[in-house]
């Protein structure tokens, strides 16, 4: 169960939302984006890591550090934060991953990538390259792409096919600079289908995964799954993971979850019992996920404004996870869910459907059999017994 906190949530997470103003001033702040500040925060980052037992951490450059007039300064701004970073890390702790922030400053409304202007890709890969310099120096395990306005508003005014072809060529840079560095961590897309843009090009698992094939990044990338992400896409978190890990690109999850009610990203934190079981059934299909982990990318509701909030949060987080780890075991070691559904595909395993199956039976040899048995007689799917069986191990 390798626990990881999302920095940008716990320590910049301010409680605003777009009908209101900020709830929260932790006694730590001191209303400044300074340097001074940044460390501070990043004291107390390490210090909740460490009363919460956990040794790792995510985090945006931006998030750590403040933005310079310059990229020269940004650079190092972030230089000074990360030294401390490094301090405080000792031998144990480090970060599941880092990235970039490439969405909220106004450089960026038109994407960085797939940007229409040459200047803010150039800028975009300048502030990749140190992005990913930053996560190797403090021995992070992956790095993550997040597409926050790598789409578009509307087709009127976009060349789609060119920003695609754009943003393949800025991950195969990334891909090659990480290997000159020697990096040797994962490197992970995280799939989201909108919001802040209309559409995303990263929009689910399959798309990125039909994205990574078509220009040959299959084998340089995994996927980042978060469940929110999941629900805004239409799927549930279990299909993504699904997804993903049937082609072999399961990378990491982002353990939050979303209010079917809500139609945007509410990066609440995993509650339900039920979705974490079914995640650690993807999880140990997968064998599981290192050096991958579960990165809490969820935020305290607006109106919890205590800091023993924070430690309620994500204490419950990891409790629902090692719960739905248990049920996962509980299903698995019963074995009556898998026979259900050995019982349902049984009739492959039989000669011809092993030809089937090795793509080695043609129309003609099935026409034959098709005639030779008549009509099909269709069992029950047993989609009642499957829930109860499942419902039975929670």
């Amino acid at each position: 169960m390798r626990f990881s906190i999302a920095f940008w949530h716990t320590f910049r997470g301010t409680g605003g939302d777009p009908f209101g103003a900020p709830t929260k001033l932790w006694p730590w702040e001191d209303g400044t984006d300074s340097l001074a500040m940044a460390k501070r925060r990043m004291r107390a980052n390490f210090e909740f890591l460490d009363k919460l037992g956990v040794e790792l951490w995510c985090f945006h450059d931006r998030d750590i550090a403040p933005e310079g007039k310059t990229i020269a300064e940004s650079n190092a701004n972030l230089d000074e934060v990360v030294a401390l970073a490094k301090e405080l890390q000792g031998t144990k702790i480090h970060p599941l991953w880092g990235t970039a922030q490439l969405f909220m400053h106004p450089r960026f409304m038109h994407g960085a990538a797939t940007s229409s202007e040459l200047a803010v890709y150039a800028y975009s890969a300048a502030q990749v390259k140190k992005a990913i310099e930053v996560t190797h120096y403090l021995g992070g395990e992956n790095y993550v792409f997040w597409g926050g306005r790598e789409g578009y508003q509307t087709l009127l005014n976009t060349d789609m096919e060119r920003e695609l072809n754009h943003l393949a060529t800025f991950l195969h840079a990334a891909v090659g600079h990480k290997k000159k560095i020697g990096f040797n961590g994962t490197l992970l897309i995280e799939p989201k289908p909108q919001e802040p843009t209309k559409h995303q090009y990263d929009w689910d698992a399959a798309t990125a995964a039909n994205f990574l094939r078509k220009y040959g990044l299959i084998d340089e990338f995994k996927l980042n799954i978060e469940c929110n992400h999941a629900t805004l896409s239409g799927h549930s978190c279990h299909h993504e993971l699904e997804t993903a890990r049937i082609n072999g690109l399961l990378g990491n999850v982002d353990a939050n979850s979303g209010d079917p009610q809500i139609g945007w990203d509410t990066d609440q934190f995993l509650m339900d019992i039920s979705e974490a079981t079914l995640v650690m059934l993807s999880i140990i299909k997968n064998g599981g996920i290192a050096p991958g982990g579960f990165n809490f990318d969820a935020k305290l509701r607006r109106e919890s404004t205590d800091v023993e909030d924070l430690f309620i949060a994500h204490i419950a987080g990891m409790d629902t996870l090692a719960r739905g780890l248990r049920n996962a075991a509980k299903l698995i070691e019963d074995g009556s869910l898998t026979e259900l559904i050995r019982k349902r595909y049984q009739s492959f395993d039989t000669e011809l459907g092993a030809l089937v199956e090795a793509g080695k039976a043609d129309f003609e040899t099935l026409e034959k059999k098709a005639m030779e048995w008549g009509e099909p007689k269709v069992p029950s799917a047993k989609q009642e017994l499957a829930e109860m069986i499942f419902q039975s191990a929670l």
